[in-house]
């Protein structure tokens, strides 16, 4: 245990799937001395004593992070105002605050309001969710083989940028640096559409009369099934994207609408060539996302839960 060691103590605050999955990874490797969590529901606090995921669960955020040298928010970007407020008196000097979110240039904007001089703040955004919620549904290996962004500030400290690289690796991660720009402008194309397409499709879906929606329902195929599962996703934390990143959301859901209206125009006019060039570059689209380690064949990234 003594050359795992990486941190004293490591405070997550929120414990649903992202917290609840790296609680369980830092609990197998050791990586920490002292390991606190904190959340406002009973519910999930009440999980986490059944699974005894956790021996150390703090009644406030004040206590969470007292002393703790990486505090990590595994919590909704609507939150982290409260949580800031209520931590801002108590953070151990020279420690290192990250989060888990998929926003990045709105969350920036809130810590450098605080104007926080002795602790350290790295954005950091594991890229390995799934539509499961809640610390049930928390796995050991969510981040194997995934990608974690890292955006660092004008005041970064590289070795304090190196240590966090370092404990999303030893996760099972891969690492990028990222600016907070890029990274929200990327995300906009890669994470947020397909999720805000997943909502119209399955509401353009049920938008019928009463008879026909149980039809649907009953005799869903692949597709729609797929985008259901998209969709089924946390809605709190979604909202709260959509809000946060909607400068880059509207801009891609812009050049979305032209190219529907594209694909609208080739099927009126019953355009072969043009709806097979479409189907061709999005298949081959789909071969390089699986080269590129993203996917394979079978679902879910072939992981198991453990």
């Amino acid at each position: 245990m003594q050359n795992n060691i990486k941190f004293e103590k490591i405070s997550i605050i929120g414990c649903g799937l992202i917290g609840s999955s790296i609680l369980r990874n830092i609990n197998k490797k050791e990586i920490s001395r002292s390991i606190t969590v904190f959340d406002k529901s009973k519910e999930v606090i009440d999980i986490i004593k059944k699974e005894k995921l956790c021996n150390e669960i703090s009644r406030d955020i004040p206590s969470a992070v007292k002393d703790s040298d990486l505090i990590i928010l595994c919590v909704p970007l609507s939150s982290y105002k409260e949580i800031l407020l209520s931590a801002k008196d108590h953070f151990k000097e020279n420690a290192i605050i990250t989060d888990t979110g998929s926003v990045k240039k709105e969350v920036n904007r809130i810590f450098e309001n605080f104007n926080f001089k002795k602790i350290s703040w790295l954005a950091s955004h594991p890229i390995a969710g799934t539509e499961e919620s809640g610390p049930a549904a928390g796995f050991k290996d969510l981040f194997k083989d995934r990608w974690t962004i890292i955006c660092e500030g004008k005041d970064s400290q590289k070795d304090k940028v190196e240590k966090l690289k370092k404990f999303w690796e030893f996760l099972g991660s891969k690492v990028k640096l990222m600016s907070f720009e890029d990274h929200d402008h990327i995300l906009a194309l890669t994470s947020h559409l397909p999720h805000a397409v997943a909502y119209n499709i399955v509401m353009t879906a049920i938008d019928t009369d009463d008879k026909s929606k149980s039809d649907i329902i009953k005799y869903s195929a692949g597709g729609l099934r797929d985008f259901t599962r998209i969709a089924s996703s946390d809605p709190i934390m979604w909202r709260d994207i959509f809000i946060d990143n909607s400068e880059n959301i509207i801009k891609i859901l812009d050049k979305f609408s032209r190219n529907i209206e594209d694909f609208k125009k080739a099927v009126s006019e019953k355009n072969g060539d043009k709806l097979l060039k479409v189907f061709s570059t999005t298949k081959n689209v789909r071969k390089e996302i699986i080269k590129a380690g993203q996917d394979v064949k079978s679902p879910d990234f072939g992981r198991k839960k453990s």
